[in-house]
Parts: C-alpha cells; structure tokens; sequence
C-alpha cells in the first residue's frame, strides 16, 4: 500500500523459497511424523494449525519512490510492524511475542517486547522488555507508544524516541483497572478513548467517567465528565461519529455513550476534552442503543454512523420486547424516528417482560440478575422454571432476545412464551473455588426467587453451555434443587482436561485454568486438591437430578472426551443420562437442521420433567446405531414411562 503522501510504497518481503527437491521420494517411502520436542516454542498441534500461514508469511518492507531505496522493517525476530500517520511518519513500532511464545501455553496475558524502528533505516531500538500485555500502540501522530501495565495497574506512555515511562493514571484519585474481573491473572483497563488533536491528551476510562491524560507528564490527569459517572453511577465512553477521524478536537462536542450500572438505562450526553462544563444529558432509556450491523448487551458499542454530509446518525434501538430496529436522529437526540420495521411478526407472539431482581450470595455478596416473566403473569399461579447463566448478564436486561436459540443454548424468549419463569443469575467467584462460586451465587438466587411464591420448587431446570456446562455439571452433584439439567460441552474432569488441546488453535489449556475462565490460580502440582474439588466426575455419586449433556465429535474448544467421561460415570452409577453428539459439529451447533433439531430435543426434555409432558422415544427408550439416520425418535410416547427416570 502507498504511504498517504504517496512517496512510499510498503509491501510484503520473504525469504526465497527453497529449490524442490530434484529426486521425488516414493510415496510407499514417505513417513508422516509430527515431533514433538520439549523445546519447541510452539506445541505441534499450535504449529501444524498455524503451518499454511507460516508459509506464506511475508515481512514489511518500504520502498522510496523517489530514489528506489529499499529498507526492511520487519523479519522472523520482530514480525509485526505498525508505522504511524497512515505510511507517512517516520517512526514504526513493533510489539513481539518471539522470545517468549512458549509460555502462551500457561501464561495469560503473555508477554512482548516493544520496538522503535527508524523508516528511513530499518534501524531497531528496543523501547520495552518483556511486557505483559497486548503490547504498545502508536499515537496518531507518531510521537508516543502507550501501553496497559497489568502489575503497575496503570497507563503508561513514552516519547518514540525512548526516555523514561511516563506513568499517565498514577495520580487519579480511583482504579483505573477492571475491578469487576474475577480471573486469576493481573487485571486489564477499563479501556482508553484514544487521542485528542496533535497527541495532545489520551483518554483513559475508570469505572465510570473519562480522564485526559498528558503523555508528558507535566499536566495533571483531568476528569473530562467531571465526575457526574461516579456521583450519577452512569458509565460514560467516547462515541467516535466521524469515520475519518483519528483525532479528537478537544475544542468540539463530543458524543459519549452512558449506562446506567443500577437500572441498566442506555443513553447519549453531550461534552467537550476542553472546559469544565459538565457532560449534558441528551436521551436516557429502558433500552439497548448500538451501531447498525453491531450487537451488544449492556448500554452501547461501536461508533455510531453518521451521514457523510449531514448531522443525521444512524443507530438501532432495542429492548427484551423491542426488535433492534433502524432509527435515525440529528446528535441532540431529540427527534428520534424509527426507520425499519423487520420484525412485524413478533406482536402475533407472547413474549414476556424482563426486570432486574436482586439476593444475597452465601457468603453475603450482593448479587443481580435478570427475572424474566411470562406475558400475563399472574404472580399467584405456581410456574415452572427455568434457570440459564454465563459469568454475569445482568448488563444486557434490555437487550433483545431472538426466540430461535441459535447454537446450542436455550432461548430465553422461547421459554418465557411457553409459560416458564426464566432466571439469569450474575455469579462472581473466588479464585481456586469456580465450582463453589458458583454454587454459593445461584442457589441462593434460585431460592430467592422460590420465595416470591410464582414458582413451583419441584419445577426447576437448568440449562448451559461450555464454561455454563461445566457449573451444571457440578451443580447437580452438590444440589438436588434441580428437576433436570442440561450440561453442554462441559468439563468435569479438571485434571485430564489440563493436560489437554484447544484443537482450533492447537494451544494448550493450562492458561485456562492457571490464570484465565476456569480459575484455578496455579498448576496441577501446586494446587492438585483444587483441581479435584472442583471437578463433577469425583462427585458423580451424588447426583440425583436427571441430566442432558451435549457435546460434538469435533468440539476444538472442550474435548469431547470431557462429556463422555461424565456419561459413562452417571451410567456406570444407573443415574439418567443422555448425550448427544451431533457428528461433525464443534463446540457450538453451525448447521440449521442441527440447531433445530436441538432445540427441540431440549424443549422436549425440559417439558417432559417440568411440565409433565410426554417423554419423546429418543428420551424413554433411546435410538439403536442400527437406526441411525432412519429414526429421529421425536415423537412421544403415549405414556411419560417412570423408566426416564428422575423425580417427575
């Protein structure tokens, strides 16, 4: 690609592929061996996935125009290269994870080193060592590298020219890191707004407001929104509007983006970098705003899309009940028009309401979560329930929900319109204790809800996938709170599944549990006992509620050999157990027919144990391998046999 000046040109260089060989082997000879060896960077099955792109790898390089002149920026030691200003700046810079790619299998986030590379010469200056992160990126206008710094728990900047880091968020008086994550491994940033006019300030975000920062140094961090987040409990962000923009004009009004963390309220203010004014309230709703062709739950993401040539925006507008349609307004936000209609068919269905609800975990914490109630709800008829959760959904309340599930999880919309209450608990968790966690969070919700007196406590299901799947899978073996439960793609067994691939990447699994999503904190031999607590297969004994696991042949993300080993426990143990393995699928269904078929099968179980509905043929007597592909079992038996199973 040209520079934006057009007087370079940057393209890809590679080494000259070497001379085939002259004499071709015969193919009864040919040995088709992976090696293995303790000292790769990379583990094998990490090599043979990244193999066809490796191959084709290129390294960027600049030509002059003006005189011919070739220089080389990247090669095999720092591969990546970023020149600033569009091609035009002078200075490249350079984030490399080479020296230290072999602990990407337990370290998380893994580490990098960070390069000022000079255009006109290729010559390299390393800036940073070993930084743990994502690496540094470049101001627009090619002065400073800024970077998170996970241990210091702050932004940093530094002139391109090296000096001494700048430490841009020491003197905030509030956390500028996420105090929400809950994950074993030093925490990441609320995020940063980028760049005003010039490199002048950067924008970095605490909990609630947007700071400017000096990349110098000699100014103090200012609030730009005054403190009316933290004061107001509203989230603000930076929207960019204008899509040629880079920059901010700190002179100008900006968009910012508000969510209120209490009622979960979406909205926009008014506010300018420059000035002390506080930010102006421009609309506030019980609704999901988000960018046309973007989705989200939990207040706004992405730019909004503005006209080339008028001050007209385009954005849809959601809620649970609300299909995100097309609507247009000017930036005041105060005539907004709705543009599309593409879900006209949605008033023929009943649909629900959804409201935040609240309890206390067993250990006292605070919790919320999400209660969704059939249309006309009578809060003195005893309903079936069903309860679905992954980390923490509260945010996304008022985010639409489409009644066909999709992959491999139950529609929330679906069940509300079939006459289930549905549950959707935030869980927050200790690190070495997932399993308890989540134990102490959803049970209590689960009962807080029983205690309003709509549900009926015979009548409760429970349903999730992948790290969802693994919490049911050890739910069930300390609780009998649940008529029946759904585990997809779940892990059960800790220990063999920390030895084992993601097959999609070809990366070990350890990081998951040492510092990422399954939380352990340490590795097997340090924290074997952890390890085993929290591993359904140990407990399988206990469990007394029917159960339903899903996990595919070709899952690249969980072993599929995880839900057999639970299978063949409960089975071994005659507790009532199916799986289904739909071949070929990965870790969440891709095909429709598959998807459908799903979700009927989970409706049918769900209905057989907690609405007393017929039991289908695959559920009470299962179907042969000699019947495969002739037979789907779909349809119901005359009578629900008490050979299911369970307590129906």
């Amino acid at each position: 690609s040209f520079s934006d000046n057009g007087t370079r040109l940057f393209f890809g260089a590679a080494p000259r592929p070497e001379p085939e060989p002259e004499e071709e082997i015969p193919e009864w000879e040919k040995v088709a061996v992976d090696i293995w060896n303790w000292q790769d960077p990379l583990l094998q099955p990490m090599q043979l996935v990244q193999r066809n792109q490796e191959s084709r790898r290129t390294y960027q390089a600049v030509v002059y125009l003006s005189d011919g002149r070739i220089v080389q920026l990247a090669d095999v030691d720092v591969p990546e290269v970023t020149v600033g200003r569009d091609g035009d700046a002078d200075v490249a810079v350079a984030s490399t994870n080479m020296p230290y790619r072999k602990e990407i299998s337990w370290e998380s986030p893994g580490f990098n080193d960070v390069y000022a590379i000079d255009v006109n010469t290729g010559a390299r200056k390393m800036l940073l060592e070993k930084l743990q992160g994502r690496g540094a990126q470049l101001s627009p206008d090619a002065k400073y590298i800024t970077w998170w710094d996970g241990h210091a728990m702050a932004w940093f900047a530094m002139d391109v020219n090296g000096g001494e880091p700048v430490n841009l968020t020491g003197q905030i008086p509030y956390p500028v890191f996420d105090e929400l994550d809950d994950q074993p491994q030093i925490p990441g940033s609320y995020g940063s707004g980028g760049w005003t006019e010039d490199d002048r300030s950067f924008l970095v975000y605490d909990a609630f407001d947007i700071w400017a920062t000096d990349p110098t140094g000699r100014a103090a961090p200012r609030n730009v929104t005054e403190e009316v987040g933290r004061r107001e409990n509203l989230r603000f962000r930076y929207v960019p509007v204008d899509r040629e923009q880079d920059q901010i004009d700190e002179s100008e009004p900006i968009i910012l983006s508000a969510f209120d963390l209490g009622t979960k309220d979406a909205g926009f203010y008014r506010d300018r970098v420059r000035g002390n004014r506080q930010p102006e309230r421009l609309i506030m709703e019980p609704k999901s705003f988000g960018r046309f062709g973007g989705g989200f739950g939990g207040g706004f993401g992405g730019g909004l899309r503005k006209a080339d040539d008028a001050d007209v925006v385009l954005l849809t507008r959601s809620s649970f009940d609300e299909f995100p349609n097309l609507w247009v307004t000017d930036l005041s936000f105060s005539n907004m028009a709705q543009v599309s209609d593409a879900n006209p068919q949605m008033a023929e269905y009943s649909w629900g309401s959804a409201e935040l609800t609240y309890w206390q975990s067993t250990d006292g914490k605070d919790l919320a979560g999400i209660l969704i109630k059939p249309e006309n709800f009578d809060p003195t008829r005893k309903y079936p329930m069903m309860v679905y959760f992954y980390e923490k959904n509260s945010d996304g309340l008022h985010s639409f929900r489409q009644p066909f599930g999709g992959g491999s999880s139950v529609s929330l919309s679906f069940y509300a319109s079939r006459g289930y209450v549905v549950f959707v608990p935030d869980i927050h968790y200790i690190d070495g204790y997932p399993g308890e966690s989540a134990f102490d969070c959803i049970v209590p919700g689960v009962l807080s809800i029983v205690a309003k007196g709509f549900v009926d406590p015979a009548r409760i299901g429970v349903q999730g996938h992948s790290w969802g799947g693994y919490q049911i899978a050890y739910l069930v073996t300390k609780t009998n709170i649940f008529a029946a439960a759904e585990a997809g793609a779940p892990v059960v067994n800790m220990t063999s599944a920390y030895g084992g691939i993601r097959w999609g990447t070809g990366m070990s699994r350890m990081f998951q549990y040492e510092r990422t999503q399954s939380r352990i904190g340490g590795t097997l031999w340090e924290k074997l006992p952890r390890y085993l607590e929290n591993s359904a297969l140990f407990w399988a004994d206990k469990v007394e509620t029917p159960v339903l696991m899903l996990h595919n042949d070709e899952d690249t993300a969980v072993p599929w050999y995880q839900g057999i080993e639970y299978f063949v426990a409960l089975r071994r143990l005659n507790k009532p157990v199916w799986m289904l393995n739909y071949n070929g699928e990965p870790h969440g269904l891709r095909k429709y027919q598959n998807q459908k078929d799903w979700q009927i099968r989970m409706q049918q179980f769900f209905d057989h144990y907690l609405m007393d509905a017929p039991a289908p043929v695959w559920l009470a007597e299962g179907v042969p391998a000699v019947k495969k592909g002739q037979t789907l079992g779909l349809e119901l038996v005359a009578e629900a046999p008490s050979a299911a199973g369970g307590r129906n």
